[in-house]
Order: C-alpha cells, then sequence, then structure tokens
C-alpha cells in the first residue's frame, strides 16, 4: 500500500498515512479517546460532531459494525485517526466494516500514523484545529487552510432531532420529557428501561411547551461543542426549575449549571475515555466514568448559586456533578448511561426515577 492522505496539525507537525472511509478535505478539532473497546459507540456518539478523534487504543475495526450499538442513526463525527485499521473484522455480529459506514456517512479515516506521539502533542498543547488532506497537499497551503478556518457554532442545531418523538417499553409509569442536545439512543434505552414514557423534543424547544405535556420529570442530554452556544435551552432550563425533577448528563450539566448563574470554560485536552475516576462526595464512593467533553464548570462559580458539587474528578479535581436539593434538580458530566462500559454510574438513572416518586433524598 502506498501512503495516500496526510494529516497537517496547527503548530506545522505532519503525519503521513492511509485513507480508510470517505475522501474528502476536512478542517476539525483534533482529539483523543483513551477506550480500549466501544469505537462503533464512538464514532456515533454526536458529541463528537466537528472532531477528528485519535484512538489510544492501536487496533480499530477488529470486531466490525454490530446494527444494534449505534448510539445515532446519522453519525458526525469529523474523522477517525488510529494507528491500525482493520477492515476484514472477525466477529459474528458484525454486519459491514467500520471503513463502509465511514464512507457513507461522509467520514474519513487516516491510519498508519504514529497516534501515541499525536496524543502526546495534544496533551501538551492543547486540542487544536487539524487537516485531514491528500498527501499531496504542501504544508504550507494546508498551513493556510487552518489559518483561514473556524470552529462552528452550530452544532446541537445540526445534530438535535428535528421532530418531537415519543418512546415507550408498555406499561410506562413516568413520563419524561427529554430536550434532545445531541442524544445519545442508550439514553433513552436506560430511561425506559425504568418505566419511562420518553417524548423527545429539540433542542430550542420552549418551557411552554415542555410543560404542555405535564411531565413527571425533563431529561437534558449530551451533546457536542460550547455550552454558551444554545442560549435557548439555557433559557428553556432556567424557566423549568422548580416545575418538576430535572437530570442532565454532560452537556446537559453544563447547561443546567448555567441556567443557575454559573460559568463554564474549556478544558485544555478534555476528558474523553472509559476510565476517569469521580468521586461522589455525598458517599465517598468512587466511580470509574465514560466521559467526552471539551468544557466543564467553574467550580468558584458555583459558590454564588443554588448549587452544591456532588462529584469531583480525582484525576484534576474538575465538577463532574452538581444538584439542588430543594428545586429536585441534579446533573453529572460523565455518561453513566455508558455503553459498553464501565456501568458503575447507572445508579443516577434510578435516582432521577425516585425524584419522579417523590421520595426523599437518601444522600
Amino acid at each position: 500500500m502506498t501512503k495516500d492522505r496526510k494529516l497537517i496539525l496547527e503548530d506545522g507537525r505532519q503525519y503521513e498515512g492511509f485513507s480508510f472511509g470517505a475522501d474528502g478535505e476536512r478542517v476539525l478539532e483534533i482529539v483523543f479517546n483513551t477506550s480500549m473497546a466501544g469505537y462503533q459507540e464512538i464514532m456515533s456518539d454526536p458529541s463528537y460532531t466537528d472532531q477528528a478523534v485519535v484512538f489510544t487504543y492501536p487496533l480499530i475495526g477488529n470486531y466490525g459494525m454490530a446494527d444494534d450499538d449505534y448510539e445515532t442513526e446519522h453519525p458526525s463525527i469529523g474523522a477517525l485517526i488510529v494507528r491500525e485499521y482493520n477492515g476484514e473484522p472477525s466477529n459474528f455480529r458484525s454486519s459491514e466494516t467500520l471503513g463502509d459506514v465511514l464512507k457513507r456517512y461522509g467520514i474519513p479515516g487516516i491510519s498508519g500514523v504514529d497516534t501515541r506521539q499525536i496524543t502526546r502533542s495534544i496533551r501538551d498543547r492543547g486540542s487544536r484545529k487539524a487537516l485531514i488532506t491528500d498527501i499531496s497537499t504542501p504544508l504550507d497551503k494546508g498551513l493556510k487552510i487552518l489559518k483561514a478556518a473556524d470552529y462552528r457554532h452550530d452544532a446541537v442545531q445540526r445534530v438535535s432531532c428535528k421532530n418531537i418523538y415519543e418512546t415507550s417499553g408498555g406499561g410506562a409509569c413516568f413520563h419524561v420529557v427529554a430536550v434532545d442536545c445531541g442524544m445519545k439512543k442508550n439514553i433513552v434505552r436506560s430511561l425506559v428501561k425504568r418505566g419511562c414514557r420518553v417524548t423527545v423534543v429539540p433542542w430550542n424547544t420552549a418551557a411552554e411547551v415542555i410543560k404542555s405535556y405535564k411531565p413527571d420529570g425533563v431529561f437534558i442530554s449530551n451533546g457536542p461543542g460550547d455550552p454558551t452556544d444554545v442560549p435557548e435551552t439555557i433559557k428553556t432550563i432556567f424557566e423549568l426549575i422548580g416545575y418538576c425533577p430535572i437530570f442532565g448528563i454532560c452537556l446537559g450539566h453544563q447547561i443546567i449549571s448555567l441556567a443557575y448563574g454559573a460559568k463554564t470554560y474549556k478544558l485544555k485536552f478534555g476528558h474523553r475515555g472509559g476510565n476517569h475516576p469521580v468521586k461522589d462526595l455525598r458517599t465517598g464512593k468512587i466511580e470509574i466514568t465514560s466521559q467526552n467533553h471539551s468544557y466543564a464548570v467553574d467550580p468558584e462559580s458555583v459558590k454564588n448559586t443554588p448549587l452544591e458539587i456532588t462529584h469531583v474528578n480525582l484525576l484534576d479535581r474538575t465538577v463532574e456533578g452538581v444538584q439542588c436539593l430543594s428545586d429536585r434538580v441534579f446533573s453529572v458530566q460523565y455518561h453513566p448511561e455508558s455503553a459498553p462500559g464501565p456501568q458503575d454510574s447507572a445508579y443516577l438513572f434510578d435516582r432521577f426515577i425516585s425524584y419522579m416518586k417523590g421520595e426523599p433524598e437518601n444522600a
């Protein structure tokens, strides 16, 4: 095989490799993910919209793609960057290859590059713009393209559902309205599994519309980008505070915090992986969590709000959870619904159910 694709970073570093997936040139934000499994769930997570993801695990594609494991119907990840791509998977559940799926959704991939060096570069210099292009593109031209490009701020609008829809497993005890900012399928599955009828609404649905459904609880989903890019969602949540129990995950956690008056900031290289230790300050227990986010809540800004911090990341002490007991509102920065795992934090869905039952807080 002949190398035919190139990755160019803003600092002038370039990496030559082999193409798989779709053709085309892309300017994206480069990030890395440390998970050892779950590349299908990662590539179909809407939170990765417009991002080129470097996998630190060296072999990607070896178990193919299973029809039941997608987190969205239309993957919007920017690109995949891997050390070794396997286009001949061995798995009885596999229906097609990762490369074929990437082609179908217009997502480029590059393999054969030094992903360890790229990851160290991101850790040292932070997430930044990267160009996926043909190997013939001169470095000076690539740098000009990067300099002229800018990040988009409409990612949530592009990945949110366009129409309201409902999901139920039958015999539902509670009605949850879920605000879709780029929601993963397993979140809905987790709610339905616990006896919820879930009405999914677009990101910019007004509070009055949500109240018209008379929900027992409101959920705000994960999603891509900067939380301050969705002031409409922040306004909606602000107007719903105190109306019914509210639970937020990832971007939803940031939106809840902003609705209460806290602030957010961008991390140097974000948190992305399936092994982040988080401490529950209420119980002292440690959870191993799955994470995928670029932004975090400023802990100092929380002090001036009715919120209290409930969880912290043990690696860098960032805020991982907040709550307001009097309003029956809580949120976490990580993913308790994570597939393929870990499953340490699934109890948070049970806590949401308890809130909708009107049961007192135990911890």
